[in-house]
């Protein structure tokens, strides 16, 4: 494996100019919450969540630089471990305080069940309060930063959310060997779990590692399921597969199936920006006609 920087004895610096471009809102001039909020939100919107590269039998390369160049400059998405490396490489030169955090992902999973530690989001503190920010977890990613408050349901731009914890827990410092914390998503009256986290820091080479697996792993299923998403002003884009689905913000949601090939690369281009030659083909399920 590749060390995640290009040159240690040079630290990665980010072009700041072209980020805020790329997400259309202007540099917040201090490290806020609500400039936090506004990057997010921007972010979630602009840059979409997606792992196409695998489909067509590229490698994800996690060092920041590769990461900007695709996301940045090259008008890509990505997923978590390009998403959140690259907000953590931007908040951390806007002055913010922030941990790079493990999780496993845990949407539509029984508890009983034990996923991969393959997920990669922050925390950032803010004026004594910590704060957890993801831009990285696909149709659900939160449009703004999460208080880490338990049960508390708190309010985003999009679906309500929540913090809850199974196990003993000594404020967030200290835990019991089973103690684990839960964000959780409100859909429709039910509260459905996201991901499962104990607060550790999840360093570079765990990055490093956790990346190769979800990208090259036979059981990963990003190896054999496209997936597309990013929000809108009040609701989401997504796409699984063939199944095109664009949800409003009052809980509508209108769905299609696309037929071709052509369909895919035409709402890849129209609903994600996302532009690729014709005639390219996605390697995965159920995708070809």
């Amino acid at each position: 494996m590749s060390s995640l920087q290009e040159n240690p004895a040079t630290p990665f610096v980010p072009d700041l100019d072209a980020y805020f471009a790329r997400i259309g809102i202007q540099a917040p001039k201090a490290p806020t919450l609500d400039g936090l909020n506004r990057i997010i939100e921007a972010h979630v919107r602009n840059i979409p969540f997606e792992n196409l590269d695998i489909l067509l039998g590229k490698s994800i390369c996690v060092r920041p630089a590769a990461i900007e160049r695709k996301l940045v400059h090259g008008g890509r998405g990505g997923y978590c471990f390009e998403q959140n490396e690259l907000l953590l490489q931007v908040l951390c030169a806007l002055g913010y305080e922030v941990t790079p955090i493990s999780a496993r992902v845990r949407f539509q999973k029984p508890r009983s069940f034990v996923p991969a530690r393959t997920h990669l989001f922050l925390r950032v503190e803010i004026d004594g309060q910590s704060w957890l920010a993801d831009v990285g977890v696909g149709g659900l990613s939160p449009t703004c930063a999460l208080r880490l408050e338990l049960d508390i349901p708190q309010a985003t731009p999009h679906e309500t959310r929540r913090i809850v914890a199974a196990g003993q827990w000594s404020g967030f410092e200290q835990r019991s060997p089973d103690a684990l914390l839960y964000h959780q998503v409100l859909l429709g009256e039910t509260w459905e779990d996201v991901c499962e986290f104990t607060l550790e820091s999840m360093h570079s080479i765990d990055r490093e590692l956790g990346n190769w697996f979800t990208s090259a792993h036979p059981d990963s299923h990003f190896g054999n399921r496209l997936t597309v998403a990013r929000s809108t002003e009040t609701g989401r884009v997504t796409l699984l597969n063939r199944e095109f689905k664009l949800r409003s913000g009052d809980g509508n949601v209108q769905s299609r199936t696309l037929d071709t090939d052509e369909e895919l690369l035409e709402v890849l281009s129209e609903h994600f920006g996302l532009q690729f030659p014709a005639g390219t083909r996605f390697e995965g399920a159920e995708l070809h006609s």
